[in-house]
């Protein structure tokens, strides 16, 4: 089957097979805390490579599903006789493309530096998302308050960080009454699984408001794979924003990229596009300060975007969640109701291929 017949066929990975977890994998979490930290990154290193290489979803750049869309969407315009063809903008206030910082707290050290990060994205004009481990380390008293008075949202990075949330079924349905007390206690809206593991059949069970655990596409992560999309999308009711740059640890650790081009190039990509920039940068790893200035490189970079959309995730779920339910009317203006700044924006083809203004 193929993106052309069934979208799903990418978004769910069920090009992958199997949704059970991989001996791999098993093995991967069952030998890692026997491991050296040095070990563990020289054997990852040395692999790396050929995970590049992987045919499908190719990396840093998996092209199917939009050119999926604009495929579709082409089709409409012609289909409809007229110059151009109106539809509701992909992100609300006119703009290009969206963005969302995230945050994956995995130890203390990375607690410990929560509020460092966030006064360096506050000086370029950002705020982000906090992904708190449930019950994997301390969370000092206050510390969820301090975030969210400087803007920033927390959310829930699984109850513990051992890797083995979807590792079986009885293990998912045992975790789910932990992660509704831990959603409703904490008053969040998002949701991030450790170490990204996923089956796209259980998504639509987790009870939140959004999940963000799909890379699009990347070859390095214990489960590889990617939803193959740049765009949100659903499980059922709960609306999937995609990982869609490099994490922070394969740019610093496993590919040891000096500067911050991986992240360049991937970001030009998505917002000529109009996707959802979406990077998970763990506190944790930018305590030395080399490595929080390649992050703060990237921030001063983002800041020059001003065609971008720069929001919190929860906002940008809700956004897509309201935007499902828009349309064009007759008048030619978006119709329904949204909490947001929705805008009319026009595809037409030029030379055989689609544009879109704005």
């Amino acid at each position: 089957m193929t993106p052309a017949s069934d979208p799903h066929h990418l978004l769910y990975e069920r090009y992958r097979g199997p949704t059970n977890r991989s001996r791999k994998l098993e093995a991967y979490y069952t030998l890692k805390p026997l491991m050296p930290r040095g070990l563990q990154l020289a054997l990852r290193r040395a692999y790396a490579p050929r995970q590049a290489r992987a045919p499908f979803p190719s990396w840093p750049f998996e092209p199917s599903l939009v050119e999926h869309r604009d495929a579709q969407l082409l089709e409409r315009v012609r289909a409809s006789g007229a110059d151009r063809l109106a539809f509701v903008n992909y992100w609300p206030e006119r703009k290009r493309f969206a963005s969302v910082l995230t945050h994956d707290v995995e130890g203390p050290a990375g607690v410990a530096n929560v509020m460092r990060v966030i006064e360096l994205e506050r000086r370029y004009g950002f705020v982000s998302s906090w992904n708190f481990v449930a019950e994997w380390y301390p969370i000092p008293d206050g510390l969820f308050d301090a975030v969210r008075a400087a803007g920033c949202e927390v959310g829930l990075h699984g109850i513990l960080h051992d890797g083995k949330l979807f590792s079986n079924r009885s293990t998912f349905e045992a975790n789910l009454p932990k992660i509704a007390h831990y959603m409703e206690a904490w008053g969040v809206a998002g949701f991030r699984s450790p170490a990204t593991g996923r089956n796209a059949a259980w998504m639509h069970e987790l009870p939140v408001d959004y999940d963000s655990s799909f890379p699009d596409s990347d070859p390095f992560e214990p489960q590889p794979g990617g939803c193959c999309s740049i765009m949100p999308f659903f499980f059922g009711d709960v609306v999937e924003l995609p990982i869609t740059l490099p994490q922070d640890h394969t740019v610093f650790e496993i590919l040891r990229s000096p500067g911050i081009e991986l992240w360049r190039r991937k970001t030009e990509w998505l917002t000529a596009n109009h996707g959802l920039v979406n990077i998970i940068v763990h506190p944790d790893y930018v305590v030395a300060q080399r490595n929080l200035d390649r992050y703060e490189a990237f921030l001063a970079y983002l800041a020059e975007h001003d065609d971008g959309w720069h929001a919190l995730p929860r906002d940008a779920a809700r956004w897509w969640r309201e935007r499902d339910a828009l349309s064009i009317g007759d008048d030619g203006q978006v119709a329904g109701r949204t909490s947001f700044c929705a805008s009319v924006a026009y595809a037409s083809e030029r030379d055989g291929q689609l544009a879109v203004e704005l």
